[in-house]
């Protein structure tokens, strides 16, 4: 009974470790002086309440402090959950005492060259500046990122198993794959411009040829290297062709059609902002590039926050689907 207590006092104070240095940002921020004058926050109205850069920061980090205690609470009845969130308790603190660090040296002091390294609050003015026209631009390239994405996945896992498979596929194909696999998706720009309707079409174009490659090799190379004695196995118990491909080959690929996706993903987030800097009506990469016209990089920050957020949210459900499909190898990898 003593050692539960001993532990869960221990996690309490886990749990407040990794509050602590957003409390600090907070602290900071409310009571570090505004000393450089070059700093002008505007107020807007959000509801029934009057907000600038600042009270949109202290808002963000109280909602950074009671996700965590919350996540705290409800990770301490699973075990594996319990070990990540204490494993992860001190990069969150530091996390919390960075952004207090460039409040005070990107706002308050502005001792970082500017107009490059704006703080934390300057980065998110543009929220309440123009919070419609970021998530128009934010749906923008979350449409184009759908879209080139689950068409590059479908093609490239498709070409993968026909590859790994037919033995005249790879003959004519794979040198195919290996040469366009070495030209950046951008290098396609003129030309998917030219061959395609619209501006829109040619960018899903270019996200499809940059994450067809890496799924389609991993994938080829993962039902090649499936061993001979699972598809005699498969023989002996009656399975013919069709079965052995189904279910003795594609999931043995399964690990690195994954290991492919993941992979594919920063590719295509990568080649999707260049698409929407070079040619897009709207996109965060669109964005991006107004805003840098003008100068105002603290815009220029704020797209970059939100793909950082996207990028960690698609890469976290590409991780969990994983997880669903890959579960039979639970205690066998670690």
């Amino acid at each position: 009974m003593k050692k539960d207590k001993s532990k869960k006092g221990k996690y309490i104070l886990t749990v407040a470790f990794t509050c602590l240095g957003f409390a600090i940002a907070i602290l900071v921020n409310l009571l570090f002086p505004q000393i450089s004058e070059n700093v002008n926050f505007a107020k807007y109205n959000v509801g029934a309440f009057e907000l600038d850069g600042n009270g949109l920061l202290r808002i963000v980090l109280l909602a950074l402090i009671a996700g965590y205690a919350v996540f705290g609470i409800i990770d301490y009845h699973d075990e594996a959950r319990r070990a990540a969130y204490i494993n992860k308790a001190s990069f969150r603190f530091v996390m919390g005492l960075l952004i207090g660090l460039l409040d005070i040296t990107g706002t308050k002091l502005k001792v970082l060259p500017q107009p490059f390294f704006p703080g934390p609050a300057e980065i998110l003015s543009p929220f309440l500046e123009e919070f419609d026209f970021i998530l128009t631009n934010t749906f923008y390239s979350l449409r184009l990122y759908f879209f080139g994405f689950l068409f590059g996945v479908l093609l490239g896992v498709g070409t993968g198993i026909l590859v790994g498979w037919f033995d005249r596929v790879y003959y004519w194909v794979y040198p195919v794959l290996k040469i366009t696999g070495v030209i950046p998706a951008v290098a396609w720009m003129p030309f998917a411009l030219t061959l395609f309707p619209t501006p829109f079409i040619s960018a899903v174009f270019l996200i499809v040829i940059c994450a067809w490659f890496p799924i389609a090799s991993l994938t080829a190379a993962g039902i090649q290297s499936t061993p001979k004695a699972q598809y005699e196995a498969a023989r002996i118990l009656g399975g013919n062709a069709v079965y052995q491909l189904f279910h003795v080959a594609i999931p043995h690929a399964m690990p690195q059609i994954f290991t492919g996706i993941s992979t594919a993903n920063a590719f295509a987030f990568t080649t999707l902002v260049m698409a929407e800097m070079l040619g897009q009506p709207g996109g965060l990469g669109y964005y991006i590039n107004l805003s840098k016209v003008w100068s105002a990089y603290y815009k220029v920050f704020a797209a970059i926050l939100i793909m950082a957020i996207l990028f960690s949210a698609i890469l976290k459900l590409i991780g969990r689907l994983q997880d669903h499909v890959l579960r039979w190898q639970r205690g066998i990898v670690k």
